[in-house]
């Protein structure tokens, strides 16, 4: 299986981050996903086949499905005369968008007790300054989703913050509003994957202003941006089954890697695996079969 873990366009590269090289296109931005891996704030050597075409054709389903909720950055793919050539393999990972001014904030939105949120959980009883019920075990439904927000780092690791650090960064009234977007955002999407028997435990969105108006930008609802589980294996007191890169995570720590570069080998099922799970993440949320 091919993997492209970079891309080589003839336009103006704009930026490389840790999965999407993002080109100048005029006045937009076109947003090339590749099958780089990245966990733990590190990038891995290896790729992971389909990956970054699961994430642009998961993200354009989600950009339609929720298209009423809240704005996004999505623009018809409509490329110039020199990339019409592209290879059809590039062409499923590409995203036209508008330019907009990212906002200094990850915007997480949790349903469950997961992840770092268990980790806080079980040190203070609160996440990010909400203070939970007592005695919720791992994995567990909250009352109500929580908006958790954190840093966003250029390098390094991102950090979880409370809402006055939040409104700091900001502003209190853009602040307001990404919560209240973000929330939105989860609530329908998380009612959209339950029908289809997979659970939203949480998830990370990114907004942006442009001409003064906040939208949403970059991805939606990926298995990299996102936790989902199969409503059918999922119970507390452990860390469920994952349509996501969990895997590899928990691959790695099992291994005791320290999380710093470089990243460790994967072994070629670890790889297979991984992909498999992101293929069907996209299937049961969409409907449809993915093409490979």
């Amino acid at each position: 299986m091919q993997v492209t873990t970079k891309t080589d366009l003839p336009l103006k590269l704009f930026s490389r981050g840790k999965v999407r090289d993002t080109y100048e296109l005029g006045e937009d931005l076109l947003m090339i996903a590749t099958d780089r891996l990245s966990a733990f704030d590190v990038v891995f050597g290896q790729g992971i086949p389909y990956k970054g075409t699961v994430l642009t054709e998961l993200s354009l389903f989600w950009f339609e499905h929720l298209k009423g909720v809240v704005k996004n950055h999505l623009l018809p793919l409509d490329l110039p005369e020199n990339l019409r050539g592209l290879p059809v393999s590039l062409e499923r990972r590409a995203m036209r968008v508008v330019r907009a001014q990212p906002l200094p904030v990850e915007c997480v939105v949790r349903g469950y007790v997961a992840g770092s949120g268990w980790k806080d959980y079980q040190k203070t009883g609160m996440i990010c300054g909400h203070r939970l019920p007592a005695g919720l075990k791992q994995a567990a439904q909250l009352p109500q989703p929580i908006f958790t927000p954190s840093t966003k780092a250029t390098s390094g690791h991102d950090e979880n913050i409370d809402r006055s650090q939040g409104q700091k960064r900001v502003g209190k009234d853009v602040f307001d509003q990404i919560e209240e977007n973000a929330l939105r955002l989860y609530e329908a999407g998380a009612r959209h994957a339950q029908s289809k028997g997979i659970i939203l435990a949480d998830t990370k969105f990114e907004f942006g202003l442009r001409d003064g108006e906040i939208i949403l930008i970059d991805e939606a609802l990926t298995p990299d941006s996102s936790r989902y589980w199969p409503v059918d294996s999922y119970r507390t007191g452990i860390s469920p089954p994952s349509f996501d890169k969990q895997f590899v995570r928990d691959y790695v720590e099992r291994q005791g890697w320290d999380k710093k570069p470089p990243a460790p080998v994967l072994p070629e099922d670890v790889i297979l695996k991984t992909c498999e799970k992101y293929i069907e993440a996209y299937e049961k949320i969409s409907g449809q079969k993915f093409a490979r």
